[in-house]
Formats: structure tokens, sequence, C-alpha cells
């Protein structure tokens, strides 16, 4: 019962496998399917059709489920050509040469490419082991056997190649991430910090008062707010402690507001003009807003300085109502450019920034030409 229950998780895993595969995969799989039967059909040397056939069929189901069971893919490829070379040996027949199964070195590739360590290791063992009993069955010759090694190799090397790509982008994305909630629990530190010490001076003050005119009441009251307001104030700076790394200066920079967006405007001398516009209300904004705003402007334009070819002109656009405030940085660059090339670190962080302050930010190429970058915050997304 046990065994029967197994087998059946086993194979409702399968489906649901087979059922989240992409597109491209399905695609691959149609394609070895396809190669395997013009195969059975028109090939008179093909040793045992029927088999190969069910073969084609395990090749087709092993990179449908490629990227959740790399190791699993590549031992029903490898595995299967090793003792079908076995099989033909013991019974005196020619071996089998399926063409199809070039789809070998996709499995291999996704192996390093979604496995690391163990699995890894397990799946270049299940290879080396395959294609050694390949060679010793049926050996092509020395140079055909360097060849395919080598072959094999290197599309193992790729496969690795690219995920250590991809786990080298994955972890400076989270360290641009983090910097910027850095910072940004710096700013909201002093915004929060200017307010408790205000509260704390006025409570400082009652307390004064309150005493002179004998309230036994206020005393008490404004003695719990000035010990909480010293607290709260504490505990601010402990955050800010933990969060900025080891040997970190604290930032100096001054405050951007909505006014400094005037100051990235340029003339016609740099390339390319920058010119803003603001709309609307912009006043009695949150500071945290008012500094994604900049943050995220200055971000673009030095994006679009850097990355758009032949753009003559930035417009940069802030408009401001009663719940919202949002903005739009768009250049007239050549169409597709910087969109190309993967967002980088910069934007991620401006990103992450509007994201904690509840707001939206999108970036992409404009229908005509050009690239833009909209922000959209509420007005009452951080303290004010």
């Amino acid at each position: 019962m046990a065994t029967v229950t197994l087998v059946s998780n086993a194979a409702s895993s399968l489906r649901a496998t087979v059922r989240r595969s992409g597109r491209y995969d399905r695609a691959l799989a149609a394609t070895v399917l396809a190669g395997v039967a013009l195969e059975v059909v028109l090939r008179d040397d093909l040793v045992w059709p029927p088999v190969a056939a069910v073969f084609g069929c395990g090749l087709a189901l092993a990179t449908l489920v490629r990227r959740t069971y790399p190791v699993a893919a590549v031992a029903v490829a490898f595995g299967g050509f090793a003792l079908l070379d076995v099989a033909t040996v013991v019974a005196g027949v020619a071996p089998m040469a399926l063409h199809s199964g070039w789809v070998v070195l996709v499995l291999t590739w996704s192996l390093l490419r979604r496995r690391a360590g163990r699995d890894a290791v397990i799946g270049l063992v299940v290879v080396a082991g395959a294609v050694a009993v390949i060679v010793a069955v049926d050996f092509p010759g020395i140079a055909e056997t360097i060849a395919g090694t080598a072959v094999v190799a290197l599309t193992a090397a790729l496969g690795a190649a690219v995920r250590y790509r991809a786990v080298a982008r994955a972890q400076l994305v989270e360290r641009a991430r983090s910097r910027e909630r850095e910072q940004l629990a710096r700013e909201l530190h002093d915004t929060v910090a200017h307010h408790v010490s205000a509260i704390a001076i006025q409570a400082q003050a009652g307390l004064v008062l309150a005493r002179s005119s004998s309230l036994p009441g206020a005393t008490e009251a404004l003695e719990t707010i000035n010990r909480e307001a010293a607290r709260t104030l504490a505990e601010m700076r402990a955050m800010v402690t933990a969060l900025r790394d080891p040997g970190q200066q604290p930032a100096t920079a001054p405050r951007r507001r909505i006014a400094d967006l005037a100051r990235l405007a340029t003339d016609g001398t740099a390339a390319p003009r920058v010119g803003v516009r603001l709309h609307g209300d912009l006043t009695n904004l949150p500071p945290a807003v008012e500094g994604a705003v900049y943050r995220v402007t200055q971000e673009s334009i030095t994006n679009a300085r850097r990355h758009a070819r032949q753009a003559t002109r930035v417009e940069v656009e802030v408009t401001g109502d009663a719940t919202d405030v949002r903005l739009t940085v768009r250049d007239d660059g050549a169409r597709g450019t910087p969109a190309d090339h993967q967002p980088g670190f910069g934007l991620v962080g401006m990103t992450e920034r509007v994201t904690l302050l509840g707001g939206t930010l999108t970036a992409g190429p404009d229908p005509d030409r050009g690239w833009s970058v909209r922000a959209v915050l509420p007005r009452g997304s951080a303290p004010s």
C-alpha cells in the first residue's frame, strides 16, 4: 500500500511539473518527438524502431522537467543511451545512433544552470559514467571521443557560468535594495527625530508650568511624555546604527526637496538638455516623498545621459494632487535604448525606495522613441 501511494504521489508531482512547463520547453519537447518520429519512419538503418520511439518519448519528457528535476532529466537521457548501447552489444546488433539525442546537451546545460553543490556533482557523475560506458561499448575513435567529451564539458561550463552570473546579479540587486532601505531609514530617522524632539521640548516646558501651578495629574502626564520621547529617540538611533554597515560614516548630504529639482535643469550647453516642469499641489509633502521624487529624477537623468543614444532632451514632469505625486522622466533617445540592457542597480534601488513608501515605479521604452520612468507616490506614505 505504501509503495502504491508513493508511486501515485510521484506521478501526480510529475504531471504537475509537466503542466507548469513553459512554452519553450514544450516547443523543445515537440521538436524532439518530431525528430524521433521522422527517424523511426524514414531511417532504414535505425535499430529497434519501437524502442527508439519509446526512448524518444522519454527524452521529450526529460526536456519538460529539466528545470524542476535537472538531475533526473540527465539521468534519464544519458543513462538511457548507455543502457541502449549495452543492450545492442549484448544482442549483437549495431548501436542505436539516434540523431535526436542532441537534446542531451540542453539537459547538461540545464543541470549546471539550475543546480550547484551536491546535485550538480551527482548529475556530472551520471554524465561522466554514461559517457564512459558509451565510449567503451562503441568506441568511435580518439578524435571523436575527445571532441564529444569537450562539447559536453563546454555545455556544462556554459550552464555554470550563466548560473554564476545570475547569482552574482541577484546578490548585487539585493545589496542595492539594502542600501536604499538603509538610506531611507536614516532619512525617516531624521524626520521623526525632529518631531519627537519638538514633543520632548514642549513636554519639558509643560513640566515647568505644571510644577509651578501644582497640578499633580499634568506633571505626571508630561513626565511620561518626556520619558517616552527620549526612549523613542534612543531606539531610532539604535535602529539606524544597526542598519549601517560597520565603519560607514553617517550621511552628511543635505535632504533634497521638490524645490531642488530646478537645480537639475540644464540649458542647451549640456547634452542632453534637461527641462523640469512642476504642476499642481506640491506643498506640505512628507520629506520622504520629496526625497524619493528627487532621487528617482536624479537617477533617471543619470541613466539617460549614460545610455540613451542620440538623446537631445530629457523632460521631467512632477504633478501633485490631493492624494498622489506623479513623476515622469522621459528622454528622446533612439528607440530601444536602454531597453536592450537589464535594469541598472540604481533603478532597482529607486524601485525599492518607492515601493517602501507605498508607491509604484515603472520604466520602459516609449512607443515611438526614447525611454520613460514613471513613479506614483501617495502623499501620506511617510511621516510628515
